[in-house]
């Protein structure tokens, strides 16, 4: 049976029927200020494209550059669909009778589901934003390891490489960042990180064009078939953005086109990432390291180039660490700050980050046992229990076949890219 917000108040509500406390079915977005169709679509650049993009070489190395190339095009369409799909469920749900405003996809689950369906696309959305911050550690501690002591960046010294010190070094100043209560200070932040990874990547490329230029190496246009579910992994996770689509689509002044918009948002998207991976692994070949930005050389340039991505990554871990604050905080401490488990979040993000040394087999594995839940599993879920007695058969079996072969795909890939991480390094 669906769910909505006004059906189950009593689900939601505290024994002293207190109105002040955040609860199971408070918002997290209120009164959203319109945007144009141009600022929607560059809202939707900005929710999508991020560091998962520093890893698309390295796996087009391990996939071949075509495979690569038809793995990602793929990804990004089912990306696409579902995010429809996500809002399609939404209109539906607010046109019927009794049901208040839908902000967020936990709200979307919890109508759909109840308290089941909000904890959880809550406990996915808190291991996505973790292992987003995971992946930021390890690119953080890696590029200030390459860039000052690559002579010695893989040796060890007190049974720890520079690399892991460097992880232990950003510790406090982390525990001060997320310790900041409100986002308001840290929304500058974003604009800069921004422009940042754009700059980067456009240096980045021209330097593959440059070295490409001199230096051909031999590539491959498919590699094995045991390759296949890595890729899909690493390709879902620089494409996650789903649950930014509900707020944008809220914010959205023409809701009409909105679909319009997301579709040219994702090509563009799509385009630049198929770029930016067959460019990285036509400059290197089987040299391409698991974080490009480590074979662009130690130049003025290039090491500004990865001084800034450490930046950028540095300061937005606290933006991306906000959205798992809000869900513990509404859960456990009824809405209020809860600087323990803020710091204990951030301890534990270290702490994984110390034990997983390859940034894209990282990548593929949160990509392939939360992304894939998050964008393609619950999306075709939500629409079929919704839409199971007004659509068509086909439309049925469709949404059926998305939810069991992101499944299969999620299954297949995470016990991949745990067998990467934990194989031998030679």
């Amino acid at each position: 049976m669906i769910m909505g917000f006004v059906n189950n108040e009593n689900e939601a509500e505290t024994s002293t029927n207190s109105i002040n406390f955040a609860t199971e079915n408070t918002p997290l977005i209120a009164n959203p200020k319109k945007s144009s169709q141009f600022k929607t679509l560059a809202n939707i650049f900005i929710a999508i494209v991020g560091s998962g993009v520093l890893g698309l070489p390295y796996t087009f190395k391990k996939s071949g550059y075509i495979l690569g190339i038809i793995t990602l095009s793929c990804v990004a369409l089912l990306t696409y669909y579902c995010m429809l799909l996500l809002v399609s469920t939404r209109r539906k749900l607010e046109s019927l009778n009794g049901y208040s405003k839908i902000n967020s996809f936990g709200d979307l689950g919890f109508c759909v589901c109840g308290s089941f369906g909000r904890f959880s696309v809550d406990l996915m959305i808190i291991l996505s934003q973790a292992g987003f911050c995971v992946s930021y550690m390890i690119f953080v501690s890696n590029t200030i390891a390459h860039v000052f002591i690559p002579k010695i960046e893989n040796q060890s010294f007190l049974g720890f490489t520079p690399k892991k010190w460097f992880l232990w070094g950003c510790l406090p100043f982390q525990l001060g960042l997320n310790s900041i209560p409100t986002l308001t200070h840290l929304a500058p932040l974003s604009i800069f990180a921004d422009f940042v990874q754009i700059g980067a990547m456009c240096v980045v490329m021209a330097k593959d064009v440059l070295i490409i230029t001199y230096n051909r190496p031999t590539v491959q246009p498919f590699g094995g078939f045991n390759v296949l579910f890595y890729c899909v992994g690493v390709c879902t996770y620089a494409f996650e953005g789903i649950g930014m689509v509900l707020p944008l689509e809220t914010e959205a002044k023409d809701k009409k086109n909105f679909g319009k918009t997301l579709g040219v948002s994702m090509g563009m998207i799509s385009i630049l990432y198929a770029s930016f991976g067959a460019l990285g692994y036509f400059a290197f070949g089987d040299d391409t390291k698991d974080i490009i930005t480590t074979n662009i050389g130690n130049g003025i340039v290039s090491t500004l180039v990865q001084l800034g991505l450490c930046i950028n990554l540095f300061f937005t871990f606290p933006l991306m660490m906000n959205p798992v604050y809000e869900v513990l905080e509404r859960r456990w401490s009824q809405g209020s700050y809860s600087l323990l488990s803020r710091w204990l979040m951030v301890l534990g993000v270290t702490l994984v980050a110390l034990l997983v040394p390859n940034f894209a087999d990282f990548l593929s594995l949160v990509g392939s046992s939360v992304c894939i839940a998050l964008g393609f599993v619950f999306p075709s879920l939500f629409h079929l229990i919704v839409f199971k007695d007004e659509v068509g058969f086909g439309r049925l079996v469709l949404d059926g076949a998305i939810v069991v072969i992101s499944i299969v795909l999620g299954v297949s890939g995470t016990y991949s890219s745990l067998m990467e991480i934990f194989a031998p390094k030679t």
